[in-house]
């Protein structure tokens, strides 16, 4: 928006000045990336202190923190008289973002049923999805607006409120209250999710056993899963995540709008194009809900992979054709909506496969005793990747131009492949009983077993 822009960051207004400048680096500002960047970095610290907490006061309770955290810097940005309380309140943001992203993938994966564990994880970034697409219709409504901005930064109060009342009305999971001895309580909670009417002694008796095994070890967590037995799911908690932001999902859409002015949109236009795409990945996210638990985790991942890859080299070279090397020359708006529609359908490819699977793989293959440290390190991963990137990508887009997409395209290629090799497929299986598909597994086999 302008007058944010004029506020905070007058520089980018005067880049955009200059006739001269090429279309790829108009947005190269790092005090801008640095706003957008250090809610990431702020998540990562978090994420780490979160595996703790989830442990020690449930997973409920620490999404009420997070929501807490969420509240608080949304009221700060949104009365954010300097660049400083604008990146104070994004911090507070990134920390409430790294409480709930740990938290809730865990409580999903411990409260649904194993048949439907994976539409019920998919749900989180069904929800991501609602609330990209809803921040994008804020902006908007705003931009005409001088004080527009504060509005659509001051508005995220709204979702933490709800998220931390949310949260507040719930009963924690019963792997969490058995692995803090509070043995009624996950009866009830048990009974709770399950329904009144149904028989849960078998699976509380399954959930105490495991808690029980966890227990006898009692050693660090963060010590345990370097075990050679883990090697399988330390691998994932960390590939996962890393290889999800390397798909470049994230990075377009915090600069949307600013990538798709970049290629000849309008202010007004590029805001809609921004929500054209979040729609896109919204419903894509609904097929994956869908289909998870019918065709499996591995299938989505492998087609998706494919769609993204496709995408990304055909936006590239359409990129290349029609700017020229340099980025000097305008693109038309034929070719600007022809890069959309490639967007769109990369959206597509990445909201239901690599959006909320890369949140329920690491959820679901745990072993309780690991279980909130695992999550941590992936979030931990999700969010470092993500803080790099974001503080890289606008400087990358100016040097690498239509290179950039290039750039994505070859590690959607090697995720694709490591899927194809390394991921077991883990639909339907029980939380109690997922060493079974490392045991199986052509390579990681050797680190199980025995």
């Amino acid at each position: 928006m302008q007058p944010f822009l004029q506020k905070f960051f007058p520089s980018v207004l005067r880049k955009a000045a200059e006739a001269k400048t090429n279309i790829y680096c108009v947005y190269d500002s790092q005090v801008l990336t640095s706003f957008t960047s250090s809610l990431y970095i702020a998540g990562l610290a978090a994420s780490l202190v979160a595996s703790r907490l989830t442990a020690a006061i449930g997973r409920r309770n620490t999404m009420v923190l997070g929501g807490l955290t969420f509240l608080a810097g949304a009221a700060i940005n949104g009365g954010a008289a300097n660049v400083a309380m604008l990146i104070f309140g994004r911090i507070l943001l990134g920390f409430g973002v790294g409480f709930t992203n740990q938290a809730t993938p865990v409580y999903l994966s411990e409260v649904a049923p194993p048949r439907w564990r994976g539409a019920f994880n998919t749900g989180f970034q069904f929800f991501i999805g609602i609330g990209v697409v809803a921040a994008n219709c804020i902006n908007y409504g705003t931009a005409k607006r001088s004080w527009g901005w504060r509005l659509s930064l001051g508005l995220a109060v709204v979702p933490a409120a709800i998220m931390t009342i949310g949260a507040l009305l719930i009963s924690d999971t019963p792997s969490s209250l058995i692995e803090r001895g509070k043995v009624e309580q996950a009866r009830h909670s048990l009974r709770k999710v399950r329904g009144k009417d149904c028989d849960v002694e078998a699976e509380l008796a399954e959930l105490k056993k495991a808690s029980d095994v966890a227990n006898e070890a009692k050693r660090e967590p963060f010590v345990t899963i370097f075990d050679r037995q883990y090697r399988p799911h330390l691998v994932m908690s960390i590939a996962i995540p890393f290889f999800q932001q390397l798909t470049g999902i994230n990075i377009i859409a915090f600069y949307a709008p600013v990538l798709f002015q970049s290629v000849g949109f309008g202010n007004d236009s590029a805001l809609i194009a921004a929500i054209i795409l979040g729609l896109v990945n919204l419903a894509s996210i609904l097929v994956s809900t869908g289909v998870v638990d019918r065709f499996g985790r591995r299938f989505l991942f492998l087609e998706g992979g494919i769609q993204m890859f496709v995408c990304q080299v055909g936006v590239a070279v359409l990129l290349a054709v029609t700017t020229g090397v340099s980025g000097t020359k305008e693109i038309s708006k034929g070719y600007a909506i022809l890069v959309l529609v490639l967007m769109c359908i990369y959206a597509a490819g990445f909201g239901w496969s690599w959006g909320p699977l890369s949140w329920l793989i690491p959820s679901e293959i745990f072993p309780i005793k690991i279980r909130s440290t695992g999550q941590s390190i992936s979030v931990a991963v999700n969010f470092a990747t993500t803080f790099v990137l974001s503080q890289t990508f606008l400087t990358m887009l100016c040097h690498f131009k239509y290179g950039t997409f290039l750039f994505y395209a070859a590690w959607i290629a090697s995720m694709t492949i490591f899927v194809a090799l390394f991921l077991p497929e883990t639909k339907g299986i029980p939380l109690d009983s997922m060493n079974s598909v490392w045991e199986k597994h052509w390579y990681w086999r050797r680190f199980v077993s025995g």
